[in-house]
Formats: structure tokens, sequence, C-alpha cells
């Protein structure tokens, strides 16, 4: 594996392999530097070569003594230990938060879940849609009168899981540098997606800004900012809610000049939006592109993950990398003078955990 690079290279990270938002959090942290040995069980092949890079794996029998011995050495000198388990299964090994602070005071021991570590859902079995559909969030997903669309494990274990984990890791590595202490980190899918919500639990009273499903501004019932479909069956997206950046659109693409007027007015979205549906219905999504991306139109075509790896943009900003014959997302955010890097896998983990232990850097 290549040298660590990025802000967070010397952070010590002990990962407890699963899936979901907790090896993304691993690979957050990974990709700007940290060095994150994770425990896999053994005979454990990893599926996915983007989300697992930048592992010194580390294959241990939880169940035997002998593993959890390796464990608590690695523990003694991590910065940082990430498990996704059912709440109670870390304690049930002896591995829980209490037995391993006490063992190492400066530890952040971060749990990911979907429910949280309490409440009365705490111990069910459960996955993205399920956290997403309590919080609000997946019911103002789809088109009003038909079932709630789920938006992939995008919300859920990406946004209101693996992200807010991540951010709680680093909140408290901050306050570990002022108290000398570390603690546990809750990160629960409900808690995140709940927070993701924030914007609309404020908003609730504004009808334009309804998350009620199909009916909001931002939620696909406004003429300006939907889908299209277009002559060769492809999409583009607009989002012209700005008066002038509206105005720019209807003008670029010849729109009938009743559009001009009453734009906010909901009573006219359906109207409207039936116009320009048959509108962009005349061209290609090539020809869409050529009129109206790079302009103040608000505007981008609808892409899948492999055009949108060779799309003009995302190639001058260099948001994939190629690295070991595999494509992959490039490390996010950058940074002026530290940035991050993708980097391979290797089971080198006993090796690094036995450099950790000697105090070498």
């Amino acid at each position: 594996m290549s040298q660590s690079s990025g802000p967070l290279a010397g952070l010590r990270v002990l990962e407890f392999a699963g899936i979901g938002p907790g090896p993304h959090v691993a690979m957050l942290l990974a990709d700007l530097g940290a060095e994150v040995v994770r425990i896999d069980r053994p005979g454990a092949v990893s599926t996915n070569p983007v989300v697992d890079r930048a592992r010194h794996r580390l294959a241990l029998d939880l169940k035997s003594e002998q593993g959890k011995a390796q464990v608590r050495v690695a523990v003694s000198a991590a910065d940082v230990l990430i498990e996704g388990f059912r709440p109670g299964v870390m304690e049930r090994l002896g591995l829980g938060p209490d037995e391993l602070l006490a063992a190492n005071p400066r530890l952040v021991y971060a749990r990911m879940t979907g429910w949280g570590q309490e409440g009365p859902l705490a111990q069910a079995a459960g996955h993205d849609i399920n956290y997403i559909a309590i919080t609000g969030a997946l019911a103002a997903v789809g088109r009003a009168g038909e079932t709630a669309t789920p938006p992939q494990n995008l919300v859920g274990d990406f946004g209101g899981g693996s992200m807010y984990c991540a951010f709680g890791i680093m909140a408290a590595l901050y306050e570990r540098a002022r108290s000398g202490k570390g603690q546990v980190v809750d990160a629960a899918i409900v808690d995140g997606a709940t927070s993701l919500m924030s914007f609309f639990f404020g908003v609730r009273h504004l009808p334009h800004l309804s998350s009620e499903r199909g009916k909001g501004m931002l939620g696909g019932a406004a003429h300006f900012y939907r889908c299209f479909t277009c002559a060769d069956g492809r999409e583009i997206s607009l989002g012209a809610i700005e008066p002038q950046f509206y105005a720019e659109l209807l003008a670029r693409v010849g729109a009938p000049a009743e559009l001009a007027e009453g734009q906010m007015n909901p009573a006219n979205w359906d109207d409207y939006a039936e116009k320009l549906a048959a509108l962009f219905l005349t061209r290609t999504q090539a020809e869409w592109c050529e009129v109206l991306e790079g302009t103040d139109a608000c505007f981008a075509p609808v892409l899948g993950i492999e055009e949108a790896r060779v799309h003009p943009h995302m190639q001058a900003r260099g948001a994939y990398v190629e690295h070991d014959g595999i494509w992959h997302t490039a490390p996010a955010p950058r940074f002026s003078r530290t940035p991050g890097a993708v980097r391979s896998s290797a089971d080198d983990g006993a090796e690094v955990v036995a450099r950790w232990q000697a105090g070498a850097v």
C-alpha cells in the first residue's frame, strides 16, 4: 500500500467489517490519509473494491479469545474504532465501549446503526428504506398519487448514516484535543436522516416548499424544477427557480410566451409542464445540451454513472481516478495543501498494528 497522505495522515482507525455506511465512513477517513486497519472474518472477500479501498486487512475470529486479545492490542494504540453491529453485540464479545475506553481513554468509539443504540426499535432488523421511512424523508420522494420511491440507499445509509458518523468522529477528535478524553459516537441513520429533513421541517408552513410527495417546488411538481424526456428517450433536468434563470431558460428553448407569467403559481404548474414536455420531445438530449448546457438556465443532462465518469466537467474536476486498473470515485472534499489520495488495500493489518504498538509513525 502506498504511503498515507492527506489532512488525516497519522490518524489510526480500527474498523470492524460490515455493510452499508460503516465501510463508507472508513473509506472517507482513509481517503484523507487515516491509516485504517480493517478487522475481517477469516476467509472474507471484498465485493466492493471502491468502498473497501485503502485498508490494512486483518482476519480475526472474534469469537475466540485469541482474536479478542488481538483486538484489544490494536485498540490500545488506536485513535478511532468504527463498528456497525446490532446494539449489544460488541458488549457480548467483551469489546464494548466500557471495556475498551477503560483500556484506552482517548479512544473515539463510533457506533453506526440504523435505529440507534436505544429506543423501542433498537434491536429490530432494518435497512435504509425502513430508517428513512419513519423520518419523513421517504414520504417526500416520488410522484403524487403513487407509492414512495426509494432513492437508492443514498439518503439513509450514506447521507444520514456515514456522513454524520464521519462528522461525529471529527467532532469527537476535536474535543479530545482539549480534554484528552475519547467518547462514544452514537451515529444512527434515523438521527442523521431527521437532521437532513431540517430544512423542510423549518419551512413546512410554506406551500411552495412542501415535503408532501410530488407537491412541493423541489419535489418535482413545479414545471421549472423537474426532469423531462427528450426525442431519443433520454432525460434532462431543470432547476430554473430564480426569475432571471427562468427567463433565460424560456428564451433559449423558445417556450410559449404565456409561460413567462405566473411562474410561482402552483395552479399553472401542470399546464406549463405539459407545454414544456411537448417542447422537449422535439429534440434529443444531445441537442438540448448544445442549447442549454453551461448557461444560466440551470440545466444538466440526466446521466448514468458510466456517462458521468466521462462527462467533460467531471473529467476536468478529476472526479474519478483510475487506480490499479479500476475506476474509483475521487477523494472528497479537496484540500489545497494536503490532498487525499486513492490507495490500494493489503493484508498487512497485523504488521500495522505491531507498528502502532511500537510507537512508529
